[in-house]
């Protein structure tokens, strides 16, 4: 169920990525052919780039593809790498947690007083702030089910990460 909510919030974030291409170059060229422009555009492109920067933060947990420096965790032994990991999820839960509560009041208050932007649509704050809780709840959910997973593993004897192939073309 985690993984198709994940999905969920990844097609959102793409939809999110396409949508602020169409509207960044609409707006462009309305400016450049008629001096027109769509009105709020500020407003519509830095909502949209919460959904495309949040939205996919489970799925980005879920394939393990955080940013990583392994310069000395890389020599370390493979048991102590795989704990490694297991303090990263936690830090990574302690970290979300007040974001998440942060979220949680700003996206119940702004529903509750009807905020919205002052332009000419008028556009509401909520979907916004709602998109950043979601996000980031999940991020925590998933988190917290793999670090959950990854304490079983180690314990049943198996090892989380498993070793990468060396590529010296990926290297940078």
């Amino acid at each position: 169920m985690l993984s198709r909510i994940e999905k969920l919030l990844l097609d959102l974030a793409v939809i999110a990525v396409i949508a602020l291409g169409l509207l960044i170059t609409v707006s462009v060229v309305l400016r450049a052919t008629l001096n027109s422009g769509i009105p709020d555009t500020i407003v519509m492109v830095r909502e949209l780039m919460v959904a495309a920067i949040v939205l996919p933060l489970a799925s980005t947990a879920a394939a393990r593809a955080n940013i990583v420096v392994e310069v000395i965790s890389e020599r370390l032994p493979r048991r102590t790498q795989d704990w490694l990991v297991v303090l990263g999820s936690a830090v990574g839960l302690l970290a979300l947690a007040p974001l998440i509560w942060a979220g949680w009041r700003e996206a119940v208050h702004t529903l509750e007083s009807g905020s919205f932007f002052f332009g000419q649509l008028s556009l509401p704050k909520w979907p916004g702030r709602v998109l950043f809780l979601f996000g980031v709840t999940f991020c925590w959910i998933r988190l917290a089910v793999q670090m959950t997973g990854d304490i079983s593993t180690i314990r049943s004897g198996g090892h989380v990460l498993v070793p990468a192939k060396h590529n010296p073309h990926e290297e940078v």
